[in-house]
């Protein structure tokens, strides 16, 4: 572990943060009751299970970990403990870590939290800070801007030359804020070793075209292809 990180281990619970004004966190933050109405649900994509914190340090985002598909009507929060470092939330606050020191632009992790709930079962959340006026890739004023395409793709290309396979890669966890983009939601993705095949790449752009044939209808079908080509150019170099 990192010397900047600050492990505090518990008898059922454990959580994680950097080293900074964040080493006072405490479980407490991870349940948005405890936050009042200084919580607000956030209504734009995943699976619910997310908030906008806001607090005096500057906002957070809240996520807790939710299962999707026919796996979540059987549990929507508890997962499989293996180990404490295969846990869902310290994987991707390590992550994060990782990718903000390659100088990527995801966001910065603030701390991350499991509590087991039997010997074998766990739930967890992550805290990050709200990149200011970020808003999905579906709702941004420049959706039909040829530029904003082609800034995601070359995002994206920077990312995969990084190594990073985004196992979710969709509109939703494509930010624009002003003339940058972000990338966000890194659960379950991993950085792959140079020289690894390069199939992984078109299963995240093929899972990405996706999303926009669902998610961006506000668009006419041929604008919409034209500018997932402007995405690819810019993608290709």
């Amino acid at each position: 572990m990192a010397d900047s990180e600050v492990y505090l281990p518990g008898p059922h619970c454990a959580l994680l943060s950097c080293g900074s004004s964040e080493s006072a966190a405490q479980p407490d933050w991870f349940d948005p009751g405890w936050w009042g109405d200084q919580a607000t649900p956030v209504s734009e994509g995943g699976r619910g299970g997310a908030w906008f914190i806001h607090q005096h340090e500057g906002d957070w985002v809240l996520r807790h970990y939710r299962r999707g598909g026919l796996p979540a009507k059987v549990s929507q929060r508890s997962y499989l403990f293996v180990s404490e470092r295969r846990c869902r939330s310290f994987a991707e606050f390590r992550l994060l870590r990782q990718l903000q020191a390659l100088g990527l632009p995801v966001p910065e992790p603030v701390a991350a939290f499991y509590c087991k709930r039997a010997p074998w079962l766990y739930q967890a959340a992550i805290l990050v800070r709200r990149i200011p006026g970020a808003e999905p890739l579906p709702a941004s004023d420049r959706l039909r801007e040829d530029g904003l395409w082609q800034q995601v793709g070359q995002m994206i290309r920077r990312f995969h030359d990084a190594g990073l396979d985004h196992v979710d890669l969709n509109v939703d966890n494509i930010l624009v804020a002003g003339n940058r983009v972000y990338l966000i939601d890194f659960d379950r993705c991993r950085l792959h070793e140079p020289g690894t095949g390069n199939g992984w790449r078109e299963r995240n752009l093929g899972r990405l075209k996706r999303s926009v044939e669902k998610r961006c209808q506000s668009l006419p079908e041929a604008q919409r292809e034209r500018l997932w080509q402007c995405l690819r150019a810019a993608y290709a170099g």
